[in-house]
């Protein structure tokens, strides 16, 4: 008579069970992306391995970029994976909802958030310059090497509920 013994039906099962545990993990608690670009360097390096607490902020809906339980939203200087233009990226938070924001357009465009200055396109400049706080439910994000980074001076605010991790370990 052939079929699974006990003990490699427990075997089966425990087998199972690890491979539904570690998606869990993955796809809700914590991962560990490479990355891709030079948009944070010095902290954080082309190719580079890095950990993300996915629970941070709240419950991440699988399978999607928006949390649908949240508890936290980023703070000044976390550094945050959330998506942009349907893909992945990592950024560091510079101001949170009811930030003031100051412009200037003297010796080229900037953006300046409290004591910090940040460079802008014209375009850039353009796009954001009549906005005087970060708004609700928001946050901005810029990478810290801000001459390579495509960040909310080009696609804008990030939403708070969209942020699918911090940054924990390097």
């Amino acid at each position: 008579m052939s079929g699974f013994s006990p003990k490699k039906h427990s075997l089966f099962l425990e087998i199972i069970a690890g491979i539904v545990l570690g998606l869990i993990i993955k796809t809700m608690i914590f991962d560990i992306q490479r990355v891709s670009g030079t948009s944070m360097e010095e902290t954080l390096k082309d190719g580079q391995y890095v950990g993300i607490f996915k629970l941070q902020y709240g419950i991440k809906l699988p399978f999607s970029d928006r949390l649908i339980l949240q508890w936290k939203t980023p703070k000044e200087n976390d550094i945050v994976v959330f998506y942009a233009n349907d893909k992945p990226v990592i950024k560091r938070c510079i101001a949170t909802e009811k930030t003031p924001l100051d412009f200037s357009a003297e010796n080229g465009y900037s953006l300046i958030v409290g004591k910090r200055q940040f460079p802008l396109n014209e375009y850039q400049y353009q796009r954001l310059k009549n906005t005087d706080m970060v708004p609700e439910n928001t946050f901005l994000a810029i990478g810290d090497n801000y001459t390579d980074s495509v960040d909310s001076r080009e696609y804008g605010f990030v939403r708070s509920d969209a942020v699918l991790g911090k940054a924990i370990c390097r």
